[in-house]
């Protein structure tokens, strides 16, 4: 019995899903959002929640999958869903004209990256270290953020790079100067 697969999702108010083909349709006051349900999987749409029901037991182990990807999808077309990104570093910054983001980040050459279509990128304009990624598609969002973070993650020793807001930082001890116990003359 799949704990999670079984817990029924609340519509909340202003969303709308609609169930067609094999395709759940999501419609909300961020956007619209479609997913593609898995073989052998009925949704059920009764007094403003979501049922997912499983027609075979060998489709356990997705059951749950399944019921978290609607209730992200859910979730995402009516509040949305939002990583922030801090870069870290003398000199290193961002900026985005709304289809690419341009990064200097201590290589050679700035680094530049497409941004996909459902994607929102924003860069804070005063202090240009500060990217917000924001969508409904949970793991679209989530992958970009982790697209941007990869190029400089950040390092042990300064902890310079790209970093989650938030995120904590393990910092090694640099070198330490060794006292006495030198050469004699």
């Amino acid at each position: 019995m799949s704990k999670i697969g079984n817990k029924p999702i609340k519509i909340p108010d202003g969303v709308k899903v609609s169930v067609a083909n094999n395709v759940v349709n999501f419609e909300g006051k961020m956007g619209k959002l479609s997913m593609n349900i898995y073989d052998g999987f009925n949704l059920e749409i009764k007094d403003g929640f979501i049922y997912v029901r499983r027609t075979d037991d060998k489709l356990k182990v997705m059951h749950g999958t399944l019921r978290s990807k609607i209730a992200n999808a859910v979730l995402g077309v009516s509040e949305g869903f939002k990583k922030v990104l801090e870069i870290v570093g003398v000199g290193f910054r961002a900026q985005t004209d709304g289809k690419t983001i341009t990064m200097q980040l201590g290589f050679s050459h700035p680094v530049t990256l497409n941004i996909p279509s459902g994607i929102k990128v924003e860069v804070d304009p005063k202090t240009q270290n500060i990217i917000t990624v924001s969508g409904v598609d949970k793991e679209l969002v989530g992958n970009f953020a982790d697209k941007l973070r990869k190029i400089k993650p950040p390092e042990p020793y300064k902890g310079s790079g790209i970093r989650y807001q938030g995120e904590r930082i393990i910092r090694k001890a640099g070198k330490s100067q060794v006292s006495g116990g030198g050469a004699k003359k």
